[in-house]
C-alpha cells in the first residue's frame, strides 16, 4: 500500500538504536523469564496507570482469562459484555466455562451501551465485561453496581476518563501489546493492572502453572509470562506513549480540518480519547473502502460479523436484529489511516480518495 491502514516502525524507527541496545543487554544478561526488565516494567507501568499492581503475562487474551479466573468464575456464571469486539473478550469467558451475554452499544461511541447491560444482568452475572473501544473510554455511569467491572483496555492505553486511566477504574483491567496498539511490543505480550492485592497474588499464582513455587501447585493455571526481551523495549516505549497519543490526536483533528466530516461521519472526540483507530462510519462504507483500496490506501472494517452473530455462539440464542446498533456499526464502520507520524499530504489524500468515491466536489 502507498499508504498503509497503520505503519507501526515509523513510530519506533527514531528509538531503534536504544531498541537494539536494550535488547542486546537482555541476551547479555542471560535471563530471559520474569526477570528485572518485567519487574521493572510492572512497577512503572502500575505507577503509570494509577493502580497497585501490575502482572505482565503473555499476551493480552491470557491476561482476560487470568483475570476471571482471579476473581473466581467458571461454570454457570455470565459474564455481560459487547458483541462489536474482538472475538478474546467472549473467547476468554468461553475458555473458563461461563456464558457470554452479549448487549448493545452506544451508535456514538460504538462501546458498550451501559444501560442494555444493566437490562441483561440475571441473578447469574459474576461480571461485566466492557471494552474501551478503538481508544475511547466506556462511559461507567449507569453500568449495574455491586458487580465487578473488568476492563478490556486493549486498545486504550493511555486513554482517561474523567481524569482517572483506562485501567482503573473496575476490579481488574486487561491490556495486550500486539504491535499496533497504543503501546506495543515487538511481538505478543499482554498486562493485568489492578489495586486487589489479592487478585493481583492469583493472577501470579496462575499465569505460572498454578505454582508459587514451582513445587507446590494450588490450581491449573497457564504458562504465561511476559518475557524479558519484550519488556525491555516496553519500558522504553512506556515513557514515549502519551507522545505518540498526542500524535494520534492531532491527527484525528487534522481529518476533521481537512474536511473529512462533509463524507462520512466521524468519531466523536473527548479528551481521553487515544484514538487506537480512527473509525468513520458511513452507510456506503463498501464503495469507500474500495475506492480506498484502488488508491493503495489502507483500510479496515473491524467485526463486520459481531460475536453474537459467530457461529461459535449459535447455540446462544441471538438471531440477527437481537443487537441492531451493533449490527449496524459491523455495516458501516471503517478504519481509516492513522498512527503517530501519520503526514498531513498522507492524510489529504486519504480524504481526496473518498471525496471521489462518494462523488463530493472538493472545497473551493
Amino acid at each position: 500500500m502507498a499508504i498503509p491502514h497503520v505503519d507501526v516502525r515509523a513510530q519506533y524507527a527514531p528509538l531503534l538504536d536504544e531498541v537494539k541496545e536494550r535488547i542486546a543487554a537482555v541476551l547479555d544478561s542471560g535471563r530471559f523469564v520474569l526477570g528485572p526488565e518485567v519487574a521493572a516494567f510492572e512497577e512503572e507501568a502500575a505507577a503509570y496507570l494509577g493502580v497497585g499492581e501490575a502482572v505482565g503475562v503473555a499476551n493480552g487474551t491470557d491476561a482476560l482469562v487470568l483475570v476471571l479466573e482471579g476473581l473466581g468464575l467458571g461454570p454457570g456464571d455470565e459474564v455481560v459484555c459487547p458483541a462489536f469486539t474482538f472475538f478474546a473478550t467472549a473467547e476468554a469467558i468461553s475458555r473458563i466455562g461461563a456464558a457470554p451475554v452479549f448487549c448493545d452499544i452506544d451508535p456514538v461511541t460504538l462501546n458498550l451501551d451501559p444501560a442494555d447491560a444493566s437490562e441483561r444482568v440475571t441473578t447469574r452475572t459474576k461480571a461485566v465485561l466492557a471494552v474501551h473501544l478503538f481508544g475511547r473510554p466506556v462511559p461507567l455511569d449507569g453500568l449495574p453496581a455491586g458487580i465487578p467491572l473488568v476492563e478490556d483496555a486493549a486498545q486504550a492505553f493511555g486513554a482517561t476518563l474523567g481524569g482517572v486511566r483506562a485501567g482503573a477504574h473496575g476490579a481488574a483491567a486487561t491490556f495486550s501489546f500486539f504491535p499496533t496498539k497504543n503501546l506495543f511490543g515487538l511481538g505478543d505480550g499482554g498486562l493485568v493492572a489492578t489495586s486487589d492485592g489479592a487478585l493481583a497474588d492469583r493472577v501470579r499464582m496462575l499465569r505460572f502453572h498454578g505454582s508459587r513455587d514451582k513445587e507446590r501447585f494450588e490450581a491449573v493455571g497457564l504458562n504465561s509470562r511476559l518475557d524479558e526481551v519484550q519488556a525491555a523495549p516496553l519500558r522504553l516505549f512506556l515513557g514515549h506513549v502519551d507522545g505518540w497519543n498526542g500524535a494520534r490526536r492531532e491527527a484525528a483533528a487534522r481529518y476533521a480540518e481537512l474536511g473529512l466530516g462533509e463524507l462520512v461521519e466521524l468519531p466523536e472526540d473527548e479528551p481521553g480519547h487515544v484514538y487506537h483507530m480512527y473509525v468513520v462510519r458511513s452507510p456506503e462504507r463498501d464503495r469507500i473502502a474500495a475506492a480506498l483500496r484502488e488508491a493503495e490506501i489502507g483500510c479496515a472494517a473491524y467485526y463486520t460479523t459481531p460475536l453474537h452473530l459467530q457461529p461459535v455462539y449459535s447455540s446462544l440464542g441471538y438471531v440477527r436484529g437481537s443487537l441492531p446498533e451493533t449490527e449496524r456499526a459491523g455495516r458501516e464502520t471503517l478504519a481509516l489511516p492513522l498512527w503517530a507520524g501519520i503526514s498531513s499530504d498522507q492524510q489529504e489524500q486519504v480524504v481526496a480518495a473518498i471525496r471521489s468515491a462518494v462523488g463530493v466536489k472538493a472545497r473551493a
